[in-house]
């Protein structure tokens, strides 16, 4: 069985600088990362939070797949993402046991990561990503 641990929760804004001002504000939270990534199409912003963090999205253009989410339903609660420590094994698993996976192998994300999508089906309607760290 495999060892998953959260990673982040993405929420996805609309504007980026206002988003990590209010929380700045609000709960005296900064950003640790922040990087464009264009083969997703966002720039992101990562708040750590306990173990974890919060990662914030902000679509580059509207034609994206945060900027389509946003249009369709607004901010907010984008995909959870589980850290594993091998992606390989977690995809294999997760397709063995019949879940639709968005990313059949993965690709490289923020922090320079292996990361790969598993499609809102396989679970509660969730958008879940698989993170392994490049460190």
């Amino acid at each position: 069985m495999f060892a998953y641990n959260l990673d982040h929760v993405a929420l996805a804004v609309r504007d980026l600088e206002t988003a990590l001002d209010d929380y700045d504000r609000l709960f005296g939270a900064k950003a640790m990362y922040r990087e464009v990534v264009s083969e997703q199409g966002v720039e992101e912003a990562m708040i750590a939070v306990g173990g974890s963090f919060v990662q914030l999205l902000q679509p580059l253009h509207p034609d994206t797949p945060v900027g389509r989410f946003i249009e369709s339903r607004g901010e907010g609660m984008h995909h959870i993402a589980f850290a594993v420590a091998d992606i390989d094994a977690a995809l294999a698993h997760l397709k063995a046991e019949g879940s639709r996976l968005v990313d059949e192998e993965p690709r490289v994300g923020g922090r320079g990561a292996r990361i790969a999508f598993v499609h809102p089906k396989a679970f509660a309607g969730t958008l879940v990503e698989l993170v392994e760290s490049s460190s």
